[in-house]
C-alpha cells in the first residue's frame, strides 16, 4: 500500500479536546477513512496548531483526498513518499 504525506493548513488552528468527545471525533476520522480504504498512521502538529503533516497509508492521493473532504479536513498537499531509516544504513 502506498504511503502518503498529507499537509494541511488550519487558519484558526486545530484544537482537538483530550476528552471523551476528542476520542470519539479521531475515531469517526478512522471510521470514514476506513470506508476509503485509507489508514491515517500518524500526525505531526506545528507548535501554534495551524498546519499538520500527517501520515496516511491508502490506495490512491484521490482516496485519501476524498476522505478527507468527507471528514471535513483540509488539504494542502499530497506527496507519495518512502521510508528512509537512518539505521538501514549500520
Amino acid at each position: 500500500m502506498p504511503r502518503y504525506v498529507v499537509e494541511r493548513t488550519f487558519p484558526d488552528g486545530l484544537n482537538v479536546p483530550i476528552t471523551e468527545v476528542g476520542a470519539d471525533a479521531l475515531g469517526g476520522v478512522v471510521m470514514r477513512n476506513a470506508e476509503k480504504g485509507v489508514t491515517w498512521v500518524q500526525s505531526f502538529v506545528s507548535l501554534d496548531k495551524k498546519h499538520s503533516f500527517c501520515i496516511y497509508d491508502g490506495p490512491s492521493p484521490e482516496a485519501i483526498r476524498s476522505a478527507a473532504h468527507k471528514n471535513s479536513l483540509p488539504v494542502d498537499k499530497i506527496m507519495e513518499v518512502r521510508v528512509l531509516d537512518p539505521y538501514f544504513y549500520r
